[in-house]
């Protein structure tokens, strides 16, 4: 988890050696925030591969190399920054992740490979998170504490208090090994679930408090559903007010900005071990799926436009640079769908495999067991 005013991988030695770089500003700024070069860098990177991925995989939607498409061009500065701040690892110590179906930039930035999405996409019997089985975006990583992404809306927001309860109980039998906390991802039109709000209740009880990072991802859209029509305009991070849990609202679209902030708020659930309800604006540059058309919305702010724009002034990058992180990552994505597509399908005899989990106890649902009771 890089800081903000750590070195990451050695991208701007990179950017020097090709000749692409003199000398640059030691910072990046936007209002009072400020980021080092070097970590901007990274970031822009990251941002870079998740648009290409993004885009390849609409592409493959409307190619007939998958059925279906969903995901979040337009909010790459928000989950390129939270993905690289998350303390990764396995059990209560670490972060665990509740996560929904536009989060590939988390993904990618904590460094799942291209084709471990593309392989969910084109629904392949090698895809990790569910045997092909399952919607693109719907990841489960256990050894980084992802919990499985369900369709169904805000459903996470009633099971991260649970894992939180966890990592609290956890913190009080290991004093010094609580760093853990549960984070949660949604959209704003799902904050009208009561999952919701069972998730601000569930977290503030008196004296049980809990480290939850409440995350709302704001485009102003529920599926075609303009939020003006349904929410009065104020915040949706004012919704913590009731309960008493602090809260901000940033600008999603802008990677200082969002660094920092994210920043703030994880900080703020380490250290007091209480929740934080975090809301980000950000935009939606493709509409709400394939099933929508996927058409790219102009009139949106493009956060990878206008953060490559804001590199260049500083200095930071030039356009040469700029063109071959580009051409990397579109490589890096059409690679991912050629080894993808010659993959194999799930079978008819594969339908119930892994339907129930193994026991070491239950008689009826054995070590190796993959099927249904009574079948084989």
């Amino acid at each position: 988890m890089p800081d903000a005013n750590e070195d990451p991988p050695d991208i701007e030695d990179a950017l020097l050696r090709r000749g692409t770089r003199t000398a640059a500003p030691s910072a990046i700024r936007s209002g009072r925030d400020v980021m080092s070069v070097e970590v901007a860098l990274t970031v822009f990177r990251q941002m870079l591969r998740t648009r290409a991925l993004e885009e390849r995989s609409i592409k493959m939607s409307k190619s007939g190399e998958a059925y279906f498409w969903i995901g979040g061009p337009g909010e790459e500065a928000f989950n390129v920054c939270l993905g690289l701040q998350i303390n990764k690892g396995r059990g209560p110590a670490h972060d665990y992740l509740h996560l929904h179906y536009r989060n590939a930039g988390i993904m990618l930035a904590m460094g799942m490979p291209m084709i471990e999405h593309t392989r969910q996409l084109a629904m392949r019997w090698t895809d990790r998170h569910s045997r092909g089985r399952n919607f693109v975006g719907h990841y489960s990583i256990p050894e980084w504490n992802v919990v499985p992404v369900t369709s169904v809306i805000e459903v996470q927001f009633a099971m991260a208090p649970g894992t939180a309860l966890v990592q609290k109980r956890h913190g009080l039998k290991t004093p010094g090994e609580n760093e853990g906390i549960s984070v949660v991802v949604g959209g704003e039109a799902g904050t009208a679930e009561g999952d919701f709000e069972s998730c601000l209740n569930w977290s503030t009880r008196p004296g049980a408090e809990l480290p939850v990072l409440m995350l709302v991802t704001n485009n102003r859209y529920g599926i075609s559903t303009d939020l003006d029509s349904v929410h009065t305009h104020r915040p949706i991070a004012d919704r913590a007010i009731p309960y008493g849990v602090r809260h901000e609202t940033i600008d999603g679209n802008d990677p200082v900005a969002t660094w920092h902030g994210i920043d703030r708020a994880m900080r703020y659930c380490r250290r007091e071990r209480k929740p934080f309800l975090l809301e980000a604006t950000v935009s939606r540059l493709h509409g709400h799926s394939s099933s929508s058309g996927a058409q790219r919305n102009w009139n949106e702010i493009d956060p990878l436009n206008a953060f490559e724009q804001k590199l260049i002034d500083a200095g930071a990058i030039d356009t040469n640079a700029v063109r071959a992180l580009k051409d990397e990552a579109k490589a890096e994505a059409d690679e991912a769908v050629v080894e993808t597509m010659k993959e194999a399908e799930p079978t008819r005899e594969d339908v119930y495999a892994f339907t129930y989990a193994p026991s070491e106890v239950d008689a009826a649902y054995p070590k190796d067991y993959t099927g249904l009771p009574g079948a084989k």
